[in-house]
């Protein structure tokens, strides 16, 4: 089991099931959310559970999409894709320590900021890993 929150403890969580591995998201939106490139590590829906949720937003991104924070401190949390409805996307900054997690891929690589390079041996993709092939 993993637990979670927001700085001021507004939101905690717990996930009771495993994890994916850590992505690096390098798309505009992810930057401008983070302040940087967006990470984030995803759980079956069905192993999450909030133990405290009073200070959960949700700012809505499109259609499908939408990012959660705590409206009180201002940490960024989630990534909610109504497309996938079997995971919820976490933001691994906000699991409590050991997390036991381990780096899987960079994506949208296509869109990455202009002042940082890539430069490990994690799989990287353009876009979406359905949509793109590996870089070498």
């Amino acid at each position: 089991m993993h637990t979670g929150g927001c700085c001021c403890g507004a939101i905690r969580f717990e996930v009771l099931g495993p994890t994916t591995g850590v992505t690096y998201c390098h798309c505009s939106k992810c930057r401008r959310w983070h302040g940087h490139v967006g990470a984030y590590t995803a759980v079956d829906r069905r192993d999450f559970r909030f133990v405290q949720e009073r200070g959960l937003a949700w700012y809505v991104v499109s259609a499908t999409v939408r990012r959660g924070f705590c409206r009180e401190c201002g940490s960024t949390l989630f990534f909610d894709d109504a497309e996938d409805l079997a995971k919820l996307a976490l933001c691994p900054g906000a699991f409590d320590a050991p997390t036991g997690l381990k780096e899987k891929a960079h994506i949208f690589l296509g869109s990455q900021g202009d002042y940082y390079a890539v430069q490990d041996a994690l799989l990287k993709f353009d876009a979406l890993p359905v949509r793109a092939s590996p870089k070498p």
